[in-house]
């Protein structure tokens, strides 16, 4: 860094550690959404659900649809909360 200029950026380094924090978080929430074990994990189970009565066929097929739109599109649904 410039001496000079030293003054007038020293306020902004937090708010651009800040940045870069919320940076890496966006990174690797998108790294884990993309995770193809995670995605097998959600589909085999649904499956085991199905299996088990849990779920009939149509939901089953309505999990299926949201784990794949999610890894195409990069965006988590509303009932991807882990339940």
């Amino acid at each position: 860094m410039n001496p000079l200029t030293l003054p007038f950026k020293l306020p902004l380094l937090p708010l651009q550690g800040v940045i870069r924090l919320a940076q890496l978080i966006g990174d690797e929430a998108e790294r884990q959404l993309r995770d193809p074990a995670r995605v097998r994990r959600d589909l085999e189970e649904a499956e085991s659900r199905r299996q088990a009565g849990e779920i009939s066929d149509e939901e089953l097929s309505q999990v299926e649809d949201q784990v794949m739109s999610a890894l195409i599109t990069g965006k988590a649904t509303a009932e991807d909360d882990g339940s």
